[in-house]
């Protein structure tokens, strides 16, 4: 199961990566009505997670940029920016790079016990799997967000 775990992992960013390429730079910044937020601040908050699930999942050093926390992190939104966000292929760059990495991690990886129980709200999640398990919802919940956005964009 955790070998399938992994593959789901690179399939799904495979998939973003695609989407987004596909994605005019114009079209990054349109916030659709309804929507809080931006294609730009989900790919962006996709990538700033899966590294902060990397860190507590596996021990990895972060990987990105200091500001993306105060650009993507969970309550954060495009109106409240002061820094320039970056650019397209800034992510793309670094969603490649995260890609690569999934191919670093092994089922024995995922088997591990957290240092401390993760919490979120009401759940909990005791090992690397559970919660990169949780990671890889957490993408496709913001891939299905983008896809909303591009359809009301176009």
């Amino acid at each position: 199961m955790a070998q399938s775990i992994l593959h789901t992992g690179k399939v799904l960013r495979q998939i973003i990566i695609g989407q987004i390429q596909d994605v005019a730079e114009s079209q990054m910044d349109i916030q659709p009505e309804g929507f809080q937020n931006t294609i730009r601040w989900n790919i962006g908050h996709m990538v700033y997670w899966l590294d902060k699930y990397a860190s507590l999942s596996f021990g990895s050093p972060s990987a990105i940029p200091t500001q993306y926390e105060t650009l993507f992190n969970s309550g954060t939104k495009p109106s409240d920016w002061t820094a320039t966000p970056p650019s397209k292929d800034e992510l793309i760059e670094i969603l490649a790079v995260q890609l690569s990495g999934l191919s670093e991690l092994t089922p024995e990886m995922l088997d591990q016990r957290l240092q401390s129980p993760y919490e979120m709200g009401p759940f909990q999640f005791v090992t690397a799997g559970e919660l990169f398990h949780f990671a890889l919802i957490h993408e496709a919940l913001h891939l299905g967000i983008i896809s909303s956005q591009l359809k009301l964009i176009k």
